[in-house]
């Protein structure tokens, strides 16, 4: 069954009294992990049989400490760790509930300090945590469809300290400033990347590998969107930010600044510093929040767990989506 098909089998109001309590009970968690990855219908990981059955304790008839299935058709054990963010971890799954659910119901994001406080589990292991659920938010490049309609593009500028030199303080383009692209659908979904640089070759190939070609598009003056009006059938809408123009009729890029808006108060509020060579998992974070925005904190949550199916981040290598 396909991750983006299945259907959760609580209520909304049923899923948002079990989350608290799958973060305070190992067993509940196991079983609710269970429960949003399988539904009623178990089957095993291995080979996709339906015929297994849970391991039990010969004397007790509870659980295996491991909480352990069993495949009847292979003969192999796993559990709902496997072929997850979470597989081979030694963090109770508790606390993958709790760090779950405050990174999917946190506008602006969670630190890695609060989950360790709040879990009284080491900082290390805090980071690890976050690192990869941030990994399972990221989206899926290949299956993802391009936006439509009318989409605003913008870039930005994130982290490091303005660059002073000659007697003035440059805040755009800073040496240690990491350029961040954007593409957000109205009322849709939003794209966003760390690009290279600004440039008009980078940008435009920014935007043709996530936008339609039936779209209409929406940026401010910078010159690097320029001859953008021949690529798109929705033809190319301009505002001047710099005439103090922010607004002509439909003809804006509030909703992709609102974007940038978030994300920036996140680092600056929340994170504090994103180093460059990790900015990417955190916007993967931002668009997951923006895109299941019409969610309630439940069912987000619920959608973070079940995109960390099928993914693995290793401490080395590649990051690997899909998988």
């Amino acid at each position: 069954m396909e991750k983006r098909d299945r259907k959760h089998q609580l209520s909304k109001s049923r899923l948002i009294e079990q989350i608290p309590l799958a973060c305070c009970d190992e067993e509940v968690a196991v079983e609710f992990f269970e429960r949003m990855r399988w539904g009623k219908h178990p089957t095993c990981v291995w080979c996709e049989s339906s015929d297994v059955y849970t391991m039990r304790d010969a004397k007790t008839g509870e659980r295996n400490r491991r909480f352990l299935w069993r495949c009847r058709t292979c003969k192999k054990q796993y559990t709902v760790r496997i072929g997850t963010v979470y597989e081979e971890t030694r963090l109770d799954l508790h606390h993958w509930a709790y760090a779950f659910w405050r990174a999917s119901t946190s506008k602006k994001g969670v630190a890695a300090l609060e989950i360790k406080r709040h879990c009284q589990i080491s900082y290390k292991s805090a980071l690890f945590l976050m690192n990869r659920i941030r990994f399972a938010m990221a989206p899926d490049q290949v299956s993802a469809p391009k936006l439509k309609g009318i989409v605003e593009v913008d870039e930005t500028y994130v982290g490091g300290k303005p660059r002073i030199g000659d007697g003035k303080v440059h805040r755009r383009g800073g040496a240690d400033k990491a350029p961040v692209f954007t593409a957000v659908q109205r009322n849709g979904e939003k794209r966003s990347r760390v690009v290279a640089d600004v440039r008009a070759e980078t940008l435009k190939s920014a935007i043709a590998e996530v936008v339609d070609k039936g779209a209409r598009i929406m940026s401010d003056e910078h010159p690097a969107y320029n001859d953008l009006e021949p690529r798109y059938k929705g033809g190319h809408d301009t505002v001047r930010h710099s005439a103090k123009e922010y607004a002509r009729g439909d003809v804006n890029t509030n909703t992709v600044e609102s974007s940038f808006a978030l994300l920036k108060r996140g680092i600056h509020g929340i994170y504090h510093n994103v180093s460059r060579q990790y900015l990417h998992r955190y916007l993967w974070q931002a668009d997951f929040l923006w895109n299941n925005r019409l969610l309630n904190d439940g069912e987000r949550t619920v959608a973070a767990i079940i995109s960390a199916e099928g993914k693995r981040l290793m401490y080395k290598g590649p990051e690997r989506l899909g998988v």
